[in-house]
C-alpha cells in the first residue's frame, strides 16, 4: 500500500488490512456535505458506516489519509474495485451542508498536490476519465456507474472548479509548466502586456493604449478641421447661389 507524504496518516482498521488490493487509476473528487476535520471524518468513517474514502481534506487544506491507495475504499460505486482490479482513489472534502459552495483556495491547492503526485506513483494518466472505467481523473457525479445514488456531489461549484482550476492545475504541474499555485496567477506586468506579433515580444499596454489614443485624438482633429472645411464651402456655395440668382434677376 501506498501512503502521500503530504496527508495525516491515520489509518482505519481493520480496512486497511482487510480489503482487497487495487491498481490504483483514477482519481475521484467528493464532498462529504459536512464542514468536517480530517479527524472528525476520521471517527465518521470508523464508528459511524461501513464506507470510507482513501483521504479526507478540511476547509483549511489539511489532508488525512485513511486506507493506502492500493487498498480499495468503498466511496465511489462501480470504481471502488472493478472485477480487473483495477479502482479508483477517493477524496472526501469538507463543504457546507448543501454542498454548494466552491473548494477554498487551500483546498484547490492539496488537490492538485495530491494528484499530481498520484500521477507520478501510480501513472495515472492527465486525462478526465472519459468513461466510468477509463483511467484518469474525475468527480463523483461525472458518471453514473460511480454514482448510484444520482446525487449532485461534489456540487455545481465544484464541478465547474474541477473544470476549470483543479484539473488544469493538475496538467501544469505535473508536466511542469507551473511549479506552484503562485505561478498560476498573472502578474500586473502580465496582466497590462500584450502580444506584438510583428516582433514576437510583449509590449506595455499602457504604451499601446497611449499610441492608440494619440491616433484617436488626431482623427478626431481631422474629423474636426474636414468638418470646418465643409461648413465653408456650405457658405461659399451659398453666397454663390446667392449671387448667381441676383444675376439671373438682372439678366431677366
Amino acid at each position: 500500500m501506498a501512503w502521500y507524504p503530504g496527508a495525516k496518516k491515520m489509518e482505519l482498521q481493520p480496512e486497511s488490512d482487510s480489503q482487497p488490493a487495487i491498481k490504483p487509476t483514477q482519481f475521484i473528487l467528493h464532498s462529504i456535505v459536512a464542514p468536517w476535520t480530517v479527524q472528525r471524518t476520521y471517527e465518521y468513517w470508523r464508528d459511524s458506516t461501513n464506507l470510507e474514502s482513501h483521504f479526507g481534506l478540511a476547509y483549511d487544506g489539511t489532508l488525512g489519509q485513511y486506507i493506502g491507495t492500493e487498498t480499495r475504499a468503498d466511496a465511489t460505486g462501480a470504481a471502488n474495485r472493478r472485477t480487473d482490479g483495477s479502482g479508483a482513489v477517493s477524496l472526501e472534502s469538507a463543504s457546507n451542508l448543501q454542498a454548494s459552495d466552491p473548494w477554498t483556495a487551500q483546498q484547490v491547492e492539496s488537490i492538485i498536490r495530491l494528484g499530481v503526485w498520484l500521477h507520478e506513483q501510480h501513472g495515472i494518466p492527465l486525462r478526465i476519465c472519459r468513461t466510468a472505467s477509463d483511467p484518469g481523473f474525475g468527480y463523483h457525479r461525472l458518471h453514473a456507474a460511480w454514482n448510484p445514488d444520482a446525487h449532485s456531489c461534489p456540487g455545481p461549484a465544484r464541478v465547474r472548479q474541477f473544470h476549470d482550476v483543479i484539473f488544469p492545475g493538475i496538467v501544469a504541474r505535473a508536466t511542469g509548466a507551473t511549479t506552484n499555485q503562485e505561478d498560476d496567477m498573472p502578474t500586473p506586468k502580465d496582466l497590462w502586456s500584450y502580444k506584438n506579433t510583428e516582433q514576437g515580444e510583449k509590449s506595455d499596454a499602457y504604451a499601446y493604449l497611449r499610441n492608440t489614443k494619440a491616433k484617436v485624438d488626431a482623427v478626431e482633429d481631422t474629423v474636426t478641421d474636414t468638418a470646418k472645411d465643409v461648413a465653408a464651402l456650405r457658405a461659399d456655395v451659398a453666397a454663390l447661389t446667392q449671387a448667381v440668382t441676383a444675376l439671373t434677376k438682372k439678366v431677366g
